[in-house]
């Protein structure tokens, strides 16, 4: 930009979803004498892969005023303390394991559990499944809500589960409701001016829409960033090998527990996803269409489901896996899609969606509305990105499993990031992980628990003929007592949901 556009930008967001909504309700909180309006042409759909969160939209809701009773029932959504992954290590006593949400009572437990990791990793016969440690896990086995009795004294971690077109309807209805100016209307072209920036959206009808910033959330299409802008797209395609997806919903038993976790089972070429709703459970199928095709995969999911002659429509998605090189370029900002797309195996679509934002506003407003701060802000963006690539990564490249090529090919891809090579070392050689990850300034994306959680998950310990005695075993007995006791302190879990 030339000039510093005004303090009270005019602010366009191209596309709706849950992206360009929660673009919108940030803008409109933070900049409330900005003029936000979002750009959605009616017949445009939806993607909709993900139906599952971090932590981190419960701070968006918190930060927009937005109570779980005000939203939760009208997304048909429920509770997440955490992932369950299963069939994802073929080692005796490690089939399945739980990725659990920090919660304030892990750290009593989870010095337990890493001093546990590193006597097991370094030799010693020592329990160190991480199951045993952390009560979001216990919540989620006992399919209970992660909301304690008024006298618990710790705050507890979780997420959602909810359907995605809801959600963005709801983040709508916020959003409008504080001034934001809905356009349905089909974009025809992108005028850019002779300095590179975006001047305008040209609309069916010959409108024509002019900003001071443009928000580029038109989902894998990025008509703006991509397209009329140029902005190169790195692709992930030699970390992540999964690039497609089949999808099938299925109804709730209405007398079965209802989950309070996602559940990953690793199939053949990828893995399969359920995610509890009120209403119907969500199910797909990731997985790399190099390996399996489109037909053998829908097969493959439908037999999981146990639904081989059922009269269910499945759907089929492409994913357009890595990110693109700027996602501030000029005077256009990508997110969602439109910026970049992970796999959803952690959820983390709508985390790094929101960063993105949160992060846009605060480097626009510390420059003075100029671009001042765009380089940084960039860097940092991307930085988060491939942090969040190298977990997702690293899920593969630690399988314990022998049985497709698509699973060996993944044990032993030697793309991989420096970071990642230096926390596998520290894992496989006795060294400290956490120090690592701290050292690395990677604990921003996961936690070194999180690291460890996913290392000692699969097993990845040495062979138990090699172990020798614990010389001192852990009090598994007082962490059940502690946990155990805990549990006291929540409810059911469908229960609770009935009550929001």
């Amino acid at each position: 930009m030339d000039t510093a556009p005004p303090l009270s930008p005019t602010v366009v967001v191209l596309g709706g979803g849950t992206a360009g909504w929660m673009a919108a309700c940030l803008f409109a909180g933070e900049w409330p004498r900005a003029r936000v309006t979002v750009v959605e042409a009616p017949e445009i759909g939806i993607v909709g892969v993900g139906e599952g969160s971090t932590p981190q939209l419960r701070a968006l809701f918190a930060r927009l005023g937005i109570a779980d009773d005000a939203w939760m029932p009208a997304a048909d959504a429920t509770y997440k303390t955490g992932i369950r992954f299963d069939g994802w290590s073929a080692r005796a006593g490690y089939s399945s394991y739980f990725h659990p949400f920090a919660s304030a009572i892990d750290l009593h437990t989870a010095g337990a559990f890493h001093a546990s990791a590193l006597a097991r990793r370094t030799g010693r016969a020592v329990d160190a499944h991480p199951d045993r440690f952390f009560l979001n896990t216990r919540l989620a086995r006992a399919h209970r809500a992660p909301l304690a009795s008024a006298s618990f004294p710790f705050e507890v971690g979780y997420g959602y589960h909810f359907d995605a077109h809801k959600v963005g309807a709801v983040l709508r209805d916020h959003a409008l409701a504080r001034g934001v100016t809905h356009v349905a209307a089909r974009v025809d072209a992108v005028d850019v001016d002779d300095g590179g920036d975006v001047a305008a959206l040209m609309l069916a009808g010959g409108e024509r829409l002019a900003g001071d910033i443009f928000v580029d959330a038109s989902g894998f299409r990025s008509v703006i960033a991509q397209r009329a802008l140029g902005v190169r797209f790195v692709p992930f395609a030699s970390n992540l090998f999964c690039d497609r997806a089949v999808t099938l919903p299925t109804p709730r038993a209405a007398d079965a527990p209802l989950d309070a976790h996602t559940t990953a089972t690793a199939l053949s070429n990828g893995w399969a996803w359920k995610i509890p709703l009120t209403a119907r459970t969500g199910n797909g199928y990731v997985y790399a269409s190099d390996y399996q095709s489109p037909d053998a995969a829908e097969i493959e999911l439908r037999h999981h489901l146990g639904l081989l002659d059922a009269d269910v429509a499945a759907r089929h998605l492409t994913m357009k896996v890595g990110r693109v090189e700027h996602a501030w370029h000029a005077n256009c900002l990508a997110i969602g899609l439109a910026q970049g797309f992970i796999e959803p195996l952690e959820a983390t679509a709508l985390h790094l969606t929101q960063t993105t934002v949160e992060r846009f506003i605060e480097a626009y407003g510390d420059g003075g509305g100029t671009p001042r701060h765009r380089d940084t802000f960039n860097a940092g963006i991307a930085r988060r990105f491939e942090g969040v690539r190298d977990y997702i990564v690293a899920h593969y490249r630690l399988n314990q499993r022998n049985d497709t090529d698509f699973w060996r090919a993944n044990a032993a891809n030697d793309h991989l990031s420096d970071d990642l090579k230096a926390i596998m070392t520290a894992w496989f050689t006795g060294r400290d992980v956490a120090a690592e990850v701290t050292r690395r300034d990677l604990a921003g994306y996961y936690s070194p628990l999180s690291w460890e959680v996913l290392f000692a998950g699969y097993g990845t310990f040495p062979d138990d003929a090699r172990l020798a005695p614990a010389q001192s075993p852990i009090d598994a007995a007082g962490i059940d007592r502690l946990l155990d006791g805990c549990l006291l302190n929540f409810g059911d879990h469908a229960a609770a949901l009935a009550r929001t």
